[in-house]
């Protein structure tokens, strides 16, 4: 039986996490399919009950099971805590734990949605790209880091941002990988002209572009790929990137489909070279968007992310593509029927609380074609 850790988290993690799963409920009794689902603490909630964000009956879970559904982490109430104990720094210890250093983040735009996105309808036609993002290394996980005050009281602090060629090389072989599969354009985001590990960034991937002779290879410098993100989104497919760069533009992202609320993401842990078909991986899978405390226990978080999310856990970690696709389905036919929740409403919408957005999608999974 295949295993899925569930760690609600905080914020309108436990909401959304929750429709999700009625969702895969769903999906588990239309295809005859059997879960094993366990929960497991992280975040605020496990700094409440426990005094730490990722406690290590929580990891010991996550370390057995096939793959993590996650919901969100975070709030006011821990802004204060050190960041070594803020609900934040668990997700970023079961990335590095798990070596979760492939997140795939796909861009899905929906024509029937295209008002709720400040961009013009001719910028957002035939828009459908990904992003990958290198997850365990760089700014976020290198040392030192850390901030200390001078004799003369003059407060200072550090970042720093390392790489090493292997961990440059596999997340770039991942997006060859699926490039291939796609089409066959690669576009790699750096700033060579400027820092020493994006200079190392760009000559791995010029050197592995010799093996992929299929793929077109282009680079683009981080400030200008923000800009041709929102400018001209339709001329990119394939987007591959360093840990920072891939978190503001995957968020810049949202911009184009029109709500953060939309936007899964899948992060793999990839031994021995990825493959776009028939292969699976451990893998977590999450929402981009953050734990909203403002609107918590209103009804009205937009689930369709964490939702999408199950679906990428079915195709990436069950290889279960059928069901994925069933979701994926779902999901477009109860959008173009009007129904929205709050965040992608407009006065000709059929206004549905988070939990009845997942209904209705269950309702569209049930009378789905199995063929």
């Amino acid at each position: 039986m295949m295993k899925i850790a569930v760690l609600r988290g905080d914020g309108i993690g436990p909401e959304v996490i929750d429709s999700a799963l009625i969702v895969l409920d769903a999906i588990t009794s239309k295809y005859g399919h059997q879960f094993e689902l366990i929960d497991g603490k992280i975040g605020g909630i496990a700094i409440d009950e426990v005094g730490t964000p990722l406690p290590d009956d929580t990891i010991s879970v996550c370390e057995e099971v096939d793959a993590i559904l996650f919901g969100a982490v975070g709030g006011p109430k821990w802004d204060s805590v050190d960041f070594e104990i803020r609900p934040e720094a668990a997700i970023l210890s079961i990335r590095k734990k798990l070596d979760l250093f492939v997140n795939i983040r796909p861009v899905i735009v929906y024509d029937c949605l295209n008002a709720m996105s400040p961009l013009k309808d001719t910028i957002l036609k035939n828009v459908e790209l990904v992003i990958l993002r290198e997850l365990t290394g760089g700014l976020y996980f290198s040392e030192p880091k850390k901030r200390w005050v001078t004799q003369e009281n003059i407060r200072y602090g550090v970042d720093t941002l390392e790489y090493s060629e292997v961990e440059i090389e596999r997340i770039l072989r991942v997006g060859f990988e699926i490039a291939r599969s796609r089409r066959k354009k690669l576009t790699s985001v750096d700033k060579a002209n400027v820092m020493e590990s994006s200079k190392l960034w760009r000559q791995v991937a010029n050197e592995l572009a010799s093996e992929y002779k299929d793929v077109q290879l282009e680079h683009l410098y981080m400030d200008n790929m923000a800009m041709q993100l929102i400018t001209n989104p339709a001329n990119y497919d394939v987007i591959v990137t360093e840990n920072t760069f891939g978190d503001i533009l995957s968020d810049e992202a949202a911009v184009i489909s029109g709500s953060l609320g939309l936007l899964p993401s899948a992060s793999l842990s990839i031994d021995g070279g990825f493959k776009s078909k028939n292969m699976t991986y451990k893998g977590l899978y999450e929402p981009i968007h953050g734990s909203a405390p403002d609107i918590v226990g209103k009804g009205i978080a937009n689930p369709i992310a964490t939702i999408l999310s199950v679906a990428m856990m079915f195709r990436y970690s069950f290889g279960l593509v059928t069901e994925a696709n069933t979701i994926e389905k779902a999901v477009r036919n109860v959008l173009v029927q009007g129904n929205r929740t709050q965040d992608i409403a407009d006065n000709q919408s059929n206004l549905v609380s988070t939990l009845e957005m997942a209904e209705s999608i269950v309702l569209e999974i049930a009378s789905t074609d199995e063929s």
